[in-house]
């Protein structure tokens, strides 16, 4: 499974996953590994390997672990299980062990032709057979899980998608608010173009990355029920570490506001922490925190500029709502989308990073399966960039090996700040470099502090293709544009 499970920050912070349920045969140190913070509030970071968030991933792998957690709540048969299971277990091993094949024989639904494919796209397919549409409303939270939330509510197939945003819309007022108090940046908006979405037959599904105390989903809760009550709310994450107070606390909440909360998640444990963990984890971080990589010295690397094509009534995401009929448009639109960022990728790539922007990760991740189904032979990988402020140390045993530092290009409502791209550059393993990065950004995103910040960087790792995708406020939807 992965090499980067937490040794490194086990021996220095005494730092220990603890396995619980296990429902696809894969446990907490095959779904996570360990990082620093710079944060004072919070000293580890859990890094997901099918997240693809911090670490470039096979962007087949993180689409369908995304839909595997949806069928969590929508059920699947003990021989698609099985077969999930399989194929899940042989992806996170990756190319380079010896993880036994996907077993064809655990489920009808496998057919030989699709088991030679890899195991990642074995699995996607898998759980893209079509099922009973389940409606429901489904909510991601920004930053690290929007294109997750997205995921769930592509398995649910009969779900609308809104996902949280620190972007916050001229004239818009939000729906409601929550905090994420482990945070480096904890205001949270729903701004849904239509609030007839709240309006959703069926449960209100909360999706995160992890669930740590399940304080935020709390919190998301209560603001919700005092607005629009329900009587069924489902939590999903990947991994659920939260320990027997936390439960109590949910368990308690449901009583209170008379409704039924479910969590579920693809694997579940606990995280042992040292009671000085704060202490010596910031101690660790100014000890060993060292400088970004340098400049390049060679002449930067080109940027060409890629059209996608977007359809002008496409939604860019689920920050402002995304229906079903929305995700039927970009399965549609998105063969052609790949094709012509294909085209402009330099011939010869053989490892290709497609880098998202922040809450924008669907698209990105939409776009490097895409292109993964499009160039066979290359190792197409996605993440994107993100807020959060995380140690970098170029040790093997570690999840955060080499960032890329930069100021925020959005002109971000709560002010300019520093932005990471983690484990874009090298670092000291050549074989980690890529060939060609294909960055992704909204209009808002698109500007001059662009140029001269994150393309500045990139350009002096790799080629840079430049694909943007244009925004549709909530006002330009009322107005048909």
């Amino acid at each position: 499974m992965n090499t980067w499970n937490g040794a490194w920050v086990a021996e220095r912070l005494d730092v220990r996953l603890v396995d619980d349920e296990r429902p696809f045969g894969v446990g907490l140190s095959d779904l996570v590994g360990l990082a620093v913070r710079r944060n004072p509030r919070r000293a580890h970071l859990l890094v997901s390997s099918v997240l693809g968030k911090h670490v470039p991933t096979d962007p087949c792998l993180v689409h369908a672990a995304g839909l595997l957690l949806g069928h969590r709540i929508t059920g699947l048969s003990d021989a698609t299980v099985a077969a999930a299971s399989s194929a899940l277990r042989a992806a996170l091993a990756g190319p380079d062990t010896s993880a036994p094949p996907v077993d064809v024989a655990a489920s009808a639904a496998l057919p030989n032709a699709l088991a030679a494919s890899p195991p990642a796209v074995v699995l996607r397919d898998l759980l893209r057979v079509p099922v009973a549409p389940m409606s429901a409303l489904v909510i991601g939270y920004a930053e690290t899980a929007t294109a997750l939330g997205h995921s769930v509510a592509d398995a649910l197939g009969g779900a609308v998608y809104l996902h949280s945003t620190r972007r916050p819309v001229e004239g818009v007022a939000p729906y409601g608010g929550f905090e994420e108090e482990h945070s480096h940046a904890t205001s949270h908006l729903l701004l849904p173009a239509d609030r007839a979405l709240f309006e959703t037959a069926g449960p209100v599904v909360l999706v995160d990355d992890e669930l740590s105390t399940g304080t935020t989903v709390l919190n998301t809760i209560r603001a919700l029920h005092a607005v629009s009550p329900r009587d069924h709310y489902v939590v999903a994450a990947l991994v659920d570490v939260r320990g027997p107070e936390d439960r109590a606390r949910m368990a308690a909440l449901a009583d209170e506001l008379g409704a039924r909360i479910d969590a579920v998640a693809l694997a579940s444990g606990r995280v042992e922490l040292p009671p000085d963990i704060l202490r010596t984890g910031q101690a660790l971080v100014a000890a060993t925190a060292s400088p970004d990589p340098p400049a390049a010295v060679v002449p930067a690397c080109p940027v060409v500029r890629a059209d996608l094509g977007w359809p002008g009534d496409l939604p860019e995401g689920g920050r402002h709502g995304f229906t079903p009929e929305h995700r039927e448009r970009l399965d549609k639109e998105l063969p052609e989308m790949a094709a012509r960022v294909a085209d402009a990728i330099p011939g010869g790539a053989r490892r290709v990073l497609v880098l998202g922007f922040e809450e924008l990760m669907y698209v990105p991740l939409r776009l490097g399966e895409g292109l993964a189904d499009r160039l066979p032979r290359a190792d197409v990988r996605y993440s994107t960039t993100t807020r959060s402020p995380v140690l970098a140390v170029d040790e093997p045993g570690y999840a955060i090996r080499t960032r890329l530092a930069f100021p925020a290009h959005d002109d971000p409502a709560d002010g300019p700040g520093e932005r990471y791209a983690y484990n874009v550059a090298a670092g000291t393993d050549p074989s980690r470099a890529f060939d060609a990065i294909v960055l992704v950004v909204d209009e808002a995103g698109d500007t001059p502090a662009l140029e001269s910040g994150l393309l500045a960087r990139l350009r002096g790792v790799a080629p840079v293709v430049l694909a943007t995708v244009p925004v549709r406020s909530p006002a330009s939807r009322r107005e048909g544009r």
